[in-house]
């Protein structure tokens, strides 16, 4: 059992990595239509790829975005054409980028005509009627949800600093959600243990009926991020991955660690690689 007195804890989302074919869609489509702003661009370093286990992307091709104002996570891009293809939902590791944002029906009627397909329009969350999210998919086949935050929900969760903010909520799919939790239970975090509901946009994915439920559970990093776990329906795979490369899509996810010094990296249950930062480390 866990001593949630000495055992580590995950703390605020950093970064979230991406693999993906064509580096000037994402800008433009990113910077275009999110009003995300590019803050660094070059090549990947050999620190980098050895935190993220991929020495074979040593010098290639990246792009580094965050919002435009706010809270900074920055989403980084590596050029990778064998990333060509990818469909998130489908496929084990991390799946889903959650982006709070501040008025979510106005953002969806702006995404009208660019390169982000809305896969399920704004809804409120059943118990929480003043949470609304939307769900679409982006250039390179990332998902990616949009969420209002509007008062008086209660959770502590993060608010909106720009139109389109920060990535608050990251979220990797499985076979076996109740196994995927092993990787986190060293940790300090709180969980939310998994619940059965309707998930429209993984029933969708897999050409089941609208009534599918899926298990799916939390794990609370504070600063008003979470971690979400998903039970995958059968049918949905391992992520095929290159010898010394990161597997196509949505790729590593970077957490502060307060008391680390330097980084290390964990390979979850399902496969998703889970970078723990100190809060002194460089890039």
């Amino acid at each position: 059992m866990r001593d949630v007195r000495t055992a580590p804890r995950l703390g605020r989302i950093l970064e979230v990595t991406y693999t993906v074919p064509d580096l000037e869609a994402i800008e433009a489509a990113y910077t275009r239509w999110l009003g995300y702003r590019v803050v660094e661009r070059g090549a990947v370093g050999d620190a980098l790829a050895r935190d993220w286990d991929a020495p074979a992307l040593v010098g290639r091709p990246q792009l580094v975005l965050a919002p435009r104002v706010g809270e900074s996570v920055s989403l980084r891009f590596v050029a990778e054409p064998l990333a060509a293809g990818w469909r998130a939902l489908t496929t084990f590791g991390w799946n889903v980028s959650e982006i709070v944002v501040e008025r979510v029906d106005m953002l969806a009627g702006q995404l009208a005509g660019s390169p982000f397909r809305i896969i399920g329009g704004p809804a409120s969350l059943g118990r929480f009627p003043m949470i609304r999210a939307m769900q679409a998919v982006g250039p390179a086949g990332e998902c990616l949800y949009f969420t209002e935050v509007g008062a008086g929900s209660g959770l502590d969760l993060a608010r909106a600093q720009a139109p389109v903010g920060r990535v608050f909520i990251v979220v990797a799919g499985g076979p076996d959600v109740r196994r995927m939790f092993d990787t986190y239970a060293s940790f300090a975090n709180e969980i939310d243990p998994p619940v059965s509901t309707r998930v429209q946009v993984i029933s969708d994915a897999h050409a089941l009926p609208a009534d599918t439920l899926h298990a799916h559970g939390l794990v609370k990093l504070g600063c008003g991020s979470l971690i979400e776990l998903d039970e995958y329906p059968r049918g949905a795979t391992p992520r095929a991955e290159a010898p010394g490369c990161l597997p196509p899509g949505m790729a590593v996810v970077s957490f502060e660690v307060a008391d680390r010094v330097g980084s290390a990296l964990l390979r979850g249950a399902a496969g998703e690689r889970i970078r723990l930062v100190g809060a002194n480390h460089g890039d």
